[in-house]
């Protein structure tokens, strides 16, 4: 098979993607924004005035910022900008201090959203005395697409990423690709991807000793084991760690997370469970690379199909993957990683994205029950039919209904999330 997309791309995609992050990734972007805002101004700001897509505003509006008890995309810009420490990217938020709380509140910061940009989009504006600068991350979250100093133009990029000559292969990705690059990567080269699931698994054990938020993870968990015994053991103890993980993540336990598509939650929800269930066969590492790996990029081929935030929850999408990583993990061929895919769009398809909060936890726990029924079923042959509602005669047909879905179908839902999220009030007043 020739393949459109080879090994060193593969590398290189997954390096950029699968990188740390501390506190849930909107907050960490705005924060990341504020800082640089700052680092820009040559004097003392005396406001800042912020504009966001609607996405990054739900994403940020419930969620605990490791290290205090601030909340919102304000509050994130705020500490970014008390901070000043750009160099860290996502992990800025990683140390807060009282005097940098303390610089936060007293800062003016105000908010608007904005309209057509893509959902992944920040603008920050740090006004002084005498000079005002403004930075824009869009399209990805550490992506700077606009850098300014008064009139002087630093920095200008669209605000879409275009320079991703992959991206259109990426999206096309067929099962069979996907797979048959997965079977090519070297051991060595890519063992970053298992250090991450093990980068993951700390915060998971600390959420499920501990309990955070609802206590999703530590609660499903009560009556098992630390690791499993049985087959039903890890496949549960998949969707109890991935819980856990985001039951401490989305309460802002400092402790650093590896992500995928923007995301601490896809990036747990894809890990965690292939980490327990490879525990429990006792596979060799390169095989747990390798599914892990595979899980991953059919989690990208989607986030490229549906945009990075959108209305259809991520932690659903990403356990796609994790089906069809525990698929291939248990030696299921690109037929049964199908059946795994078509088995999970016929399940849970719809769950909406209504923000990053406590709750992420409860659909994650959902999310990678479903990847494991889908991925039993799916091993033993059996997965909906085309004439199934929205399931695809295979995988690609099926990605594309859930482009389809989230983009027409579901824009309306979205910006309604966000009207009942806010309670009818003015977002500008928080």
């Amino acid at each position: 098979m020739t393949l459109p997309f080879d090994t060193p791309q593969f590398y290189h995609l997954l390096k950029r993607e699968l990188m740390i992050a501390m506190g849930c990734t909107e907050p960490a972007a705005a924060a990341l924004a504020g800082a640089k805002a700052r680092e820009l101004l040559p004097e003392e700001p005396l406001r800042y005035e912020v504009e966001a897509s609607r996405d990054m505003v739900k994403n940020a509006l419930g969620v605990g910022l490791p290290n205090c008890d601030l909340m919102g995309i304000q509050a994130a810009v705020a500490l970014g900008a008390a901070s000043e420490e750009v160099s860290k990217g996502l992990a800025i938020l990683s140390e807060i201090d009282e005097e940098q709380q303390k610089r936060a509140l007293e800062m003016e910061t105000s908010l608007s959203l904005v309209e057509d940009v893509p959902p992944v989009f920040i603008r920050v504006e740090a006004i002084g005395p005498n000079h005002t600068s403004r930075v824009v991350i869009s399209g990805e979250h550490t992506r700077f697409a606009h850098l300014q100093l008064d009139e002087e133009v630093l920095l200008s990029l669209p605000l879409e990423v275009k320079e991703e000559r992959n991206k259109e292969i990426i999206e096309e990705l067929s099962l069979s690709e996907i797979a048959a690059v997965c079977e090519t990567i070297d051991e060595d080269e890519f063992h970053f991807v298992l250090e991450g699931a093990h980068t993951n698994y700390q915060i998971a054990t600390v959420g499920r000793e501990i309990g955070y938020g609802l206590e999703v993870g530590k609660t499903m968990g009560e009556n098992l084991p630390q690791e499993a015994t049985t087959l039903e053991e890890a496949y549960r103890l998949g969707s109890v760690y991935a819980a856990a993980a985001s039951d401490a993540r989305m309460a802002g336990l400092p402790l650093p997370v590896v992500i995928n598509s923007g995301s601490g939650n896809q990036g747990i929800t894809i890990s965690l469970p292939l980490l327990v269930m490879g525990s429990y066969l006792k596979v060799s590492n390169e095989h747990l690379i390798k599914s892990l790996a595979l899980s991953h990029l059919v989690a990208l081929v989607l986030t490229a199909k549906k945009r990075r935030l959108s209305p259809l929850c991520g932690a659903f999408t990403a356990a796609i993957g994790t089906a069809c990583g525990l698929t291939y993990l248990q030696g299921g061929d690109v037929d049964a990683l199908e059946r795994s895919v078509n088995n999970m769009v016929g399940d849970l398809t719809g769950i909406i994205c209504d923000g990053a909060k406590g709750s992420c936890a409860l659909k994650i726990f959902s999310s990678v029950e479903s990847a494991g029924m889908s991925s039993r079923l799916a091993l033993k042959g059996k997965a909906p039919t085309p004439l199934s509602g929205i399931v695809g005669k295979d995988a690609l047909q099926s990605f594309a209904n859930l482009k389809v879905l989230s983009h027409e179908g579901m824009e309306q839902t979205d910006r309604t999330i966000l009207s009942i999220m806010m309670n009818s009030d003015d977002i500008c007043d928080r």
